[in-house]
């Protein structure tokens, strides 16, 4: 397992104070040399973990890494999360519940909840329809940065998205044709 990488390709949260972004061009690049370094080493598959919803590029590093046979997944994909949201019984869906909602805000309250802050019960917000997002980011759609219903969270609906994502990531390595994992990442049998 390797550290975090802690900024992402985030710039449509640009509108909010103390949102830090790097371009899709540098988040490649620096996925790509750890990708390389990893190979260096003889650890020839990886599995990205994605944070970040809008790290749109991530699908493309994959496909390329993937052109000569399954060397890289990412993770979670869409039907992971739905599988995680059904599995919770979340209330509301994906589109309606895109940032600091029903689903992050439980992650939170069942891993960390001394980082949810008082008041998210009052804080729901339905952002509509989004059809210019990325052109016009977060804040034409939200002026507090919630999309979302974080008075539909439990601590108990984070605790059984987690469960069903921990789940689904075995599907990932078996795509990636793993047979055993080692610390530090997958060994060259798999």
């Amino acid at each position: 397992m390797l550290p975090p990488i802690t900024m992402s390709c985030s710039h449509e949260h640009a509108a909010f104070p103390g949102a830090v972004s790097i371009s899709a061009k540098t988040l490649y690049a620096v996925i790509d040399d750890i990708r390389a370094s990893l190979a260096r080493s003889g650890i020839r598959k990886l599995v990205i973990v994605n944070g970040h919803g809008g790290n749109y590029v991530l699908s493309n590093i994959v496909q390329e890494a993937n052109v000569d046979g399954p060397a890289v997944s990412l993770f979670p994909l869409s039907a992971d999360w739905d599988r995680a949201r059904d599995h919770a019984g979340l209330v509301s869906d994906r589109h309606a519940d895109m940032h600091a909602g029903e689903i992050e805000t439980s992650i939170l309250l069942h891993a960390a909840p001394e980082l949810v802050r008082d008041g998210n019960t009052d804080a729901d917000h339905d952002g509509g329809p989004r059809p210019f997002l990325l052109v016009q980011g977060m804040s034409a759609y939200t002026e507090s940065g919630v999309i979302g219903f974080p008075s539909f969270a439990t601590a108990g609906k984070g605790k059984a998205v987690l469960a069903s994502l921990t789940d689904s990531f075995a599907d990932h390595l078996k795509a990636l044709g793993a047979t055993s994992f080692r610390h530090g990442g997958l060994g060259e049998g798999g």
